[in-house]
């Protein structure tokens, strides 16, 4: 649909920033935005400056940024011009109907000159700010759609110009989001390595005195029976710290939310004494974000499979994880030292493994690597 009928498509997501013919003003906001989003770390900091920023360049009263969660549904959504007492009287955030889902399933730059008229609306809720101008804009990382910008209210409709300034920030804005993610993970990482140092410690060291401590306590009983029932009551007292502490040990172990970069970790630390070496794993791509529930179970368990087949036949001495999210796929590959394929090694598991990738649309390889070892690749579609 042609511009003047309120619908475009807009240029190529990834246009330079020297191809943007702006004024000197809008330039310098543009520099600017992309350099905060550069500098910030936090991930929501990141997401409420994109936004802010598309709205400031575009002109438009209110912006939005939607997170496409598994399903292919919003699972979160950072708003721009909409005050919180305006947030709370207009209730949940929107999961992803009406123009935003055409948005989601065709992501693309979507322009309208009154969102009302589209056959697509499903309306707004009581007490939603009046809206009429809109534009939708897709947000990827690394060619993989994890996002959209959707701005509106902008007094005389938006213009060419604004969708390609609004492509050029969404392009800058992957980066961003990308690094935030990164920086998260690391820290994620730290946290937990941080609890498993302290419930070690619990563990090792302050439950074993205690315990000591007790013992020299019954044996003082022993010598001055006179005050046994106060040490019987303190050595209980003792016993109940130390359920306590294990109470403790275990929360820190187990705490933390769901989310499949924690779990693929988790199965991770649970090989590293079974291998005796820690593989190295690199994540590229929206893992959490774009790889729905199903595929993520199985994606799981491959991994598991994985490294047992390791321990159990390759006798390596590293091995190297790659877990991918590219356009369209999710890949997982181990590339090991081991002894290599053997004849009449056991199939069964690589039958499984092949099973699970047939399931879902895709393929299994496991092939000798050049110079030994072994290569083992699994991939699927993330949509069929």
């Amino acid at each position: 649909m042609s511009a003047e009928h309120g619908e475009t498509a807009g240029p190529e997501a990834n246009a330079p920033l020297q191809d943007i013919r702006a004024s000197d003003t809008t330039a310098k906001v543009l520099l600017e935005a992309v350099i905060a989003m550069s500098s910030h770390l936090e991930l929501h900091s990141v997401l409420a400056r994109i936004v802010e920023s598309a709205a400031t360049l575009t002109g438009a009263k209110y912006g939005a940024l939607g997170v496409i969660g598994a399903g292919g549904v919003l699972d979160d959504f950072v708003t721009y011009g909409i005050d919180p007492d305006e947030q709370e009287r207009i209730g949940d955030l929107p999961s992803g109907h009406g123009i935003l889902g055409l948005l989601i399933r065709h992501p693309r730059p979507l322009r309208l000159q009154d969102i009302q008229a589209h056959p697509e609306t499903s309306g707004f809720p009581d007490d939603h700010p009046p809206m009429k101008t809109f534009l939708g804009v897709p947000v990827r990382i690394r060619g993989t759609i994890w996002g959209n910008l959707y701005l509106t209210e902008k007094e005389g409709g938006f213009t060419e110009e604004d969708i390609t300034l609004t492509e050029t920030l969404a392009t800058a804005a992957g980066v961003g989001i990308e690094r935030a993610q990164a920086v998260a993970d690391r820290a994620d990482l730290a946290v937990l390595s941080d609890r498993e140092r302290i419930a070690r410690d619990l563990h090792d060291n302050v439950i074993q005195r205690i315990f000591a401590t007790g013992l020299r306590l019954q044996g003082v009983a022993l010598k001055a029976p006179e005050i046994a029932e106060q040490v019987a009551a303190a050595v209980d007292e003792l016993d109940q710290t130390i359920r306590d502490i294990r109470s403790t040990i275990f929360e820190l172990e187990h705490r933390g939310g769901s989310s499949l970069r924690k779990e693929i970790r988790e199965v991770l630390r649970t090989y590293i004494g079974i291998l005796g070496f820690t593989p190295t794993v690199r994540i590229t791509g929206p893992l959490d974000t774009a790889v729905p529930g199903p595929i993520r179970e199985h994606l799981v368990a491959v991994m598991r499979e994985g490294l047992s087949n390791i321990s159990r036949h390759a006798r390596a001495q590293s091995a190297e994880l790659e877990l991918s999210v590219e356009p369209g796929s999710v890949s997982f590959r181990i590339l090991d030292d081991g002894v290599g394929v053997t004849e009449g090694e056991p199939l069964s598991g690589l039958r499984n493994l092949k099973r699970r990738a047939h399931e879902l649309g895709g393929t299994f390889e496991l092939r000798p690597r050049a110079g030994g070892g072994t290569e083992f690749l699994w991939q699927v579609p993330l949509a069929r």
